[in-house]
């Protein structure tokens, strides 16, 4: 039975991934709804893995849609210890350009409406945060990129909108000032979540536009989107490809335990149902 420990989280480009082999295809539910799609499991080359189409197949689900907690929920039951995650970006830094691939250490958050945590409802959790991208993790991907024969910007913030429409002019100009590099509308809560689920966490960023910005280049739109996108996604598969072999058995990481002293609320006013949902991220600490 396959039981992988690296999933894959394909975004707007990438809603299935070749080479896959003994594959199988897992429906599931989970406490906070169903995940954005089935997920498949698998082996690539030797490697067992996990893939989940963030937007669904055939890109059904705007990202304020997604549903995180449950695509999340989902990979962590499934024993997930490390996501590879495929985003489609635009640049606000004139030497990132379409084509390029960032590996962000930095997220800010700007979105509005979306649900950003598992607890709640009597149980209170302060992860740590501050290096939302885990550094193994991105070391191996970078690495594996250099491989690959690419190089990638090895550091950069990613701003995450609320979406669904592109940025207007002003605010894409405010981003640049703020010092943002490239800016998307998925990777959060994702990360986020991610971090209390102790997985660890990498994005890896496609740039296909330069936002609005730009005086010497169009206005954004998913036509300009998707032509670079799919240039890019072979490249992303590659870098890919040359990571999974490279994630060790064993996380030595501070993600594997980064709940160990994030839960404040006392284990015995912790209400029963709360215990059972988040049993598969919380029951180690529970004694």
């Amino acid at each position: 039975m396959i039981k992988p420990k690296i999933a894959i989280i394909g975004g707007t480009g990438l809603d299935e991934i070749q080479g896959i082999t003994e594959k199988q295809i897992i429906k599931c539910n989970t406490p906070f709804g169903a995940p954005s799609s089935e997920i498949i499991v698998g082996r690539i080359d030797h490697t067992e893995i996990a893939f989940l189409s963030r937007h669904g197949r055939g890109h059904t689900i705007l990202p304020s849609e997604i549903n995180s907690r449950a695509n999340i929920y989902a990979l962590k039951t499934m024993g997930i210890e490390s996501i590879l995650s495929v985003s489609a970006v635009g640049s606000l830094r004139e030497d990132m350009g379409p084509m390029d691939i960032v590996l962000p250490d930095q997220f800010f958050d700007g979105t509005k409406n979306r649900v950003s945590t598992f607890f709640g409802k009597g149980i209170v959790a302060h992860v740590n945060f501050s290096d939302p991208v885990c550094r193994d993790l991105k070391k191996i991907v970078y690495e594996s990129a250099l491989a690959a024969g690419v190089k990638p910007f090895n550091k950069g913030t990613y701003i995450c909108i609320e979406g669904p429409q592109f940025s207007s002019r002003c605010e894409s100009n405010l981003y640049r000032k703020l010092g943002f590099d490239v800016i998307g509308m998925t990777n959060l809560p994702e990360a986020k979540l991610a971090r209390e689920a102790e997985i660890c966490y990498c994005t890896i960023a496609l740039v296909t536009d330069y936002d609005c910005w730009h005086e010497n280049h169009g206005e954004v739109d998913i036509e300009m989107v998707f032509t670079y996108l799919n240039k890019n996604i072979d490249t992303a598969k590659k870098i890919i490809k040359k990571t999974l072999g490279r994630i060790p058995e064993v996380r030595k990481c501070a993600c594997k335990n980064a709940l160990e002293k994030a839960i404040i609320t006392d284990k015995k006013l912790i209400p029963d149902d709360v215990k059972k949902t988040l049993n598969p991220i919380i029951g180690k600490y529970l004694g």
